[in-house]
Parts: C-alpha cells; structure tokens; sequence
C-alpha cells in the first residue's frame, strides 16, 4: 500500500473499517501500533490485539461510521465521527473522537474518546449470532 499522506492512511483506514475488511485495515497500521483510550488505557498493541478487537467489533450486521469532521496538523489526523453499533440493549449511535498519529505511511498511534451513546427508538430489534 502507498498511501502518501496522513491523510489518505487515515482515510483508507476508515474505509476499511465501514467495509468491514480487516486485513485492509490492519495494513494501514505499523505493526507496533498502539491504540489507547484518550489520556487513558492501552486497549491493543499490534496487529494480534487489533485484530482481535476489529474481529468482534466487524462481527456487528449494522456496524458503521459516518465522519463528521476532519482536522489534519502536520502528521496527526483528528477524525469525529458518528458510529452506529448493534450494542447488547440493541441500535444505536456513539459519538467517537478519533486522534491518529502518522509515520512513515502507517498509523503509529490511535486514541479514542468516546461521546454520548443514543439507542435507536425501535428497541425490539432481532439479535444476530
């Protein structure tokens, strides 16, 4: 993959994720990559632990995200997005603050802060395996 600007690596990451491909989207990763709570805890270290993140997170039928916002500093891309999810309690939508650091053409690091989550009106949803 030659993706020359932080920009395009975090986009290309974004369109893997909506298109549930993972080894697409682990390549937009370093292999040593780091993703974090913002200002908080480590949730992955690497392709083993993302990989193993995305496979539960991609195993949801309604799972989307819709970029609201996009600011780029130099080689850090700020992503605001709106994400739907099929949560335990059923639909719904979560506000997700996205802080991509870039080198090198690969996402090194990843924090996420998470907003208010909204359950969809329709709670009687069928539940998928």
């Amino acid at each position: 993959m030659t993706l020359s600007t932080p920009l395009a690596v975090v986009q290309a990451q974004l369109d893997a994720y909506n298109a549930k491909d993972l080894e697409a989207l682990l390549a937009t990763y370093a292999p040593d990559a780091e993703q974090y709570t913002l200002h908080g805890e480590r949730l992955a270290r690497g392709h083993d632990e993302m990989r193993a993140r995305f496979q539960q997170r991609f195993a949801e039928p309604d799972l989307h995200a819709r970029l609201l916002s996009r600011t780029v500093m130099g080689s850090v891309v700020v992503d605001y997005e709106l994400i739907t999810r099929n949560f335990p309690e059923g639909l719904g939508t979560v506000e997700m603050l996205c802080v991509y650091e870039v080198r090198d053409q690969r996402i090194h690091k990843a924090s996420f802060a998470l907003g208010e989550k909204r359950m969809h009106a329709q709670a009687g949803a069928s539940h998928h395996e």
